[in-house]
């Protein structure tokens, strides 16, 4: 695989310097993979030096589990902004939950990028595979704990099988991400996900109630 070629940018304002590479990696990680960017790509970018990249990350693969951890913390905060003000009423929380993430209002080139690239620790699973089993463990036990509240807010919505919908939904979910890397502007699949969502509680929450 050919290295991804980084563009040039004006050096980074001043700052703490293990933040700087923290978010040029985050970035550049992003965008091109993990396993196309560099260290050296890394610190020019973050206006610094390989020594001190090192100083502050003993190896790649630590500054590699800091930028998953990053994207999940980011996500969290997404996820917690979402549902906070339906607290109580659990598929209201759903609904809101792929309203947030499948149907962002990009306000930046950032943010556009963000919604073609899809699920970055989705991305990184399938570059890392196996081979780091450190790194494997951070991205499983992400997308187990989104398994886990999922089936949660299915079991307090009142489904009858909230495992079932659980699942169901993550499948919604993480296929969502993915049909923007082919439909472009909401144009595929995506627009029918909030409907698909609705149909499937109804589903599981009417079986629930006619028991």
């Amino acid at each position: 695989m050919k290295p991804a070629k980084i563009r040039a940018r004006k050096p980074s304002p001043p700052g703490r310097v293990r933040d700087r590479i923290l978010d040029t990696a985050c970035e550049l990680f992003y965008r091109h993979g993990i396993h196309a960017v560099g260290v050296d790509a890394i610190a020019s970018e973050a206006g610094t030096n390989k020594m001190s990249l090192y100083r502050n990350f003993a190896s790649k693969e630590e500054l590699v589990a800091e930028y998953l951890r990053e994207q999940e913390r980011e996500y969290w905060q997404v996820w917690d902004a979402a549902v906070t003000p339906h607290a109580g009423d659990a598929r209201e929380q759903i609904e809101a939950l792929f309203e947030a993430f499948t149907r962002p209002k990009p306000r930046s080139a950032d943010a556009q990028c963000q919604m073609r690239r899809g699920c970055a620790l989705g991305n990184a699973a399938v570059e890392i595979g196996g081979e780091q089993p450190e790194l494997s463990a951070i991205v499983h036990d992400y997308k187990a704990e989104i398994r886990r509240r999922l089936r949660k807010l299915a079991r307090d919505a009142g489904a009858r099988e909230p495992e079932q919908l659980g699942d169901a939904l993550m499948l919604l979910l993480e296929g969502g991400y993915y049909t923007r890397l082919t439909f472009q502007g909401n144009t595929g699949p995506i627009g029918s996900l909030a409907a698909a969502v609705r149909t499937l509680i109804d589903a599981h929450v009417g079986a629930a109630r006619a028991r």
